[in-house]
């Protein structure tokens, strides 16, 4: 019961942060097209040579293959060529099990906090703007519903193409009129400019995006340790069952063996 009253709220969480994200996302790409010529230092495309990996896991067990699927994954990014940077504690001892380059270290609550996705994006916004990185990538098991969860991986940095339905946040009405608005010939004013407005928005839209994986990935650990603590009961309970019966069986084998042995003895007396 537990266990599931965190999935949903874990879930409710996740599915809550969807619209203030399509409404963001709203805002941004119709500025970013009509804003095509502009440079922002997080929308700078580089030459791959160094790639920043966040991988998001849980700080505990007990949740089936959910960590063990996301490790998986991880192994197939280049050492030479990638540094890494954890939230949960297992995706840091897996780092430092397979002896991989560590960046940093970050906790995240079961609850996540807009405060702890703000400090992971900030730090990758660091690396990427100094030169450390030139593309920032998030390793995250994404939610789909209580029995379908899979190990992701989302480009954040750099910031290559804006929708107003961003993925894992499911496409509106709205989103599609002012698709349709960007297309044609609506033309939007912007105060003070439209270099101002996507140096305040894009920053505060990536912190977000990393909000909402960290939700994506708390919902999934919920949902993968309710199924996984579902199964162990369902087993064990079947394991009592089984015991039972074996053992009924030998109770009655053994009163069987002791009345034929009276009935035995009484003949032979008689």
């Amino acid at each position: 019961m537990v266990a599931a009253s965190k999935m949903r709220k874990a879930q409710q969480n996740a599915m809550a942060s969807r619209p203030y994200a399509t409404l963001l996302n709203e805002i941004l790409e119709p500025l970013a097209g009509s804003a095509s010529d502009l440079q922002h230092p997080l929308m700078e495309v580089r030459e791959v040579k160094k790639r920043l990996v966040i991988v998001v896991a849980s700080d505990k067990g007990l949740c089936g293959g959910l960590n063990s699927n996301l490790m998986r994954e991880a192994t197939k990014f280049d050492r030479g060529t990638t540094t890494f940077v954890t939230a949960g504690r297992k995706a840091s001892q897996f780092i430092a099990r397979t002896k991989r380059e560590l960046a940093a270290e970050f906790t995240y609550r079961d609850t996540p906090l807009f405060s702890e996705a703000r400090a992971i994006a900030k730090f990758a916004v660091n690396m990427f703007i100094e030169g450390k990185v030139d593309q920032v990538d998030v390793l995250y098991t994404r939610f789909y519903s209580t029995l379908n969860l899979k190990p992701e991986v989302v480009q954040i940095l750099p910031i290559a193409e804006i929708k107003a339905h961003a993925t894992g946040i499911g496409k509106d009405a709205g989103a599609e009129a002012l698709a349709v608005d960007s297309q044609g010939a609506t033309e939007f004013i912007y105060e003070p400019n439209q270099e101002g407005v996507l140096a305040s928005l894009l920053p505060h839209s990536l912190n977000f995006q990393v909000f909402h994986i960290l939700l994506e990935a708390k919902a999934s650990e919920q949902s993968a340790r309710m199924v996984a603590m579902k199964n162990a009961t369902d087993n064990a309970k079947q394991l009592i069952k089984d015991l039972t019966l074996e053992y009924n069986k030998l109770r009655q084998a053994n009163i069987t063996k002791e009345l034929l042995e009276i009935t035995s003895a009484a003949m032979a007396m008689g």
